[in-house]
């Protein structure tokens, strides 16, 4: 198995060492490659990553992909420069986030346990709100405009709402689609008819359409209510950072960038920014980079291993070994280590 490394900027080379020492004790045959892509790449050569960039990944089995995003690089340019170009030019259309809160692990909810919050975001990631089409007009002067299309297409809509009902049919058999269709009336209006067209096909699951903003409500107030949930780009976007709120903190968070049912090779990288205030300190949590590396294992067949390490880190976190903005004091190469010796091996 051959796997792609971007470190990435600020916390993220220091997160992503803890995640690649991990796997490798689970599976010691993977063979990685550094790549140095990221914001000083830029600063050194005008681009986020190399022309052939699409060509390099393509060869990889797969990508574990630290944090982006450096103060003196405009955020739009870490953005399109290197994550969405690469989501987009893989396409790699599915996005897949779990919400789990961890035993051990505080949420700013009250009276709410591990019990209560155990969410799937299925996350459209090639089109909708983000798929670039748009433009600025009459630069400088006082009628400058900036314009921004969303684009749902039925072909995108019905692949990622199809994943969304195979997942749903693997866990609890509910699905929520998020929506706006009654302020949208046209790419949201599509999207609710594409859902309840794929919905015909699995009536074993019970499909609720639900509008964002009482979705996020939800979220909050009956998070033991939601298990599988379908949205656009924008949409889970939004709704996932309030999950990782929920669970614990964006330093939990972990995401899948994949394309099932091909062989291209799937991005995986922790939710988390950057933190340039933090980098260099040692105390980033690691958790959504070791997370994001089981999910990897499992997109690579190494279901077991996958597993193990996902145990591993609940194990960790319920024993007491906690990084800061969790409450602890552990350090990111302590937290690795508790994880680590968890593994048992």
């Amino acid at each position: 198995m051959k796997v792609g490394l971007i470190p990435g900027d600020g916390v993220g080379p220091e997160v992503i060492a803890g995640a690649r020492r991990l796997v490798t004790v689970l599976e010691p045959g993977i063979e990685w490659t550094e790549l140095d892509w990221g914001s000083e790449h830029w600063l050194r050569s005008g681009q986020m990553m190399p022309e052939d960039a699409i060509q390099v990944v393509g060869g990889f089995d797969a990508v574990l992909l630290g944090a982006v995003g450096d103060p003196r690089v405009p955020d739009e340019v870490t953005l399109w420069g290197l994550l969405l170009a690469l989501r987009q030019g893989l396409d790699l259309w599915a996005n897949e986030r779990p919400v789990r809160l961890l035993p051990g692990v505080p949420s700013p909810l009250r009276d709410v346990g591990p019990e209560d919050v155990d969410m799937l975001f299925l996350r459209e990631n090639s089109e909708g709100e983000y798929a670039g089409v748009g433009g600025r007009v009459h630069r400088g002067l006082a009628h400058e405009a900036g314009i921004e299309v969303s684009v749902f297409t039925r072909a995108g809509v019905e692949r990622i709402a199809r994943h969304a009902f195979d997942c749903a049919r693997r866990r609890r058999r509910r699905l929520v689609s998020a929506t706006k269709s009654n302020a949208s009336r046209f790419g949201y209006v599509l999207w609710d008819e594409v859902v309840a067209e794929v919905g015909r096909d699995y009536p074993d699951v019970t499909v609720e359409r639900m509008l964002v903003d009482a979705l996020a409500a939800r979220m909050v107030s009956a998070p033991a209510s939601i298990d599988v949930v379908v949205a656009s780009n924008l949409f889970g976007d939004i709704l996932t950072d309030l999950g990782a709120a929920v669970q614990g903190g964006m330093g939990i968070a972990a995401s899948a960038n994949v394309a099932p049912g091909s062989d291209r090779p799937g991005i995986f990288e922790p939710v988390h920014g950057s933190a340039p205030d933090i980098a260099g300190k040692g105390i980033a949590n690691p958790t959504g980079a070791i997370w994001s590396a089981s999910l990897m294992l499992d997109h690579l067949g190494r279901r077991e291993s996958g597993e193990r390490l996902r145990q591993a880190i609940a194990q960790a976190l319920q024993t007491g070994s906690r990084t800061r903005d969790l409450g602890g004091s552990a350090t990111t190469i302590e937290m690795t280590d508790a994880v680590q010796k968890q593994l048992k091996l």
